[in-house]
């Protein structure tokens, strides 16, 4: 079993530590109702993507049902 010849350093061990965040989701802006969506997706808002209605909206929520 491999074990360490030195104590490793905070500075060192904290640097190694420091790319565990996470990244925010990418969005992007719907053409159709210039509301934010993730990219590949039907619009939650209004129900289109790639410039078809896809998907019927509800007035109430606004929620792709």
């Amino acid at each position: 079993m491999a074990v360490p010849k030195q104590k490793m350093s905070k500075a060192r061990r904290d640097k190694r530590r420091a790319n565990w965040k996470l990244s925010s989701p990418t969005l992007m802006v719907c053409p159709q109702c210039h509301q934010k969506k993730l990219p590949h997706h039907v619009c939650p808002s209004c129900g289109y993507y790639d410039g078809k209605n896809v998907v019927k909206v509800t007035d109430k929520n606004k929620k792709a049902v």
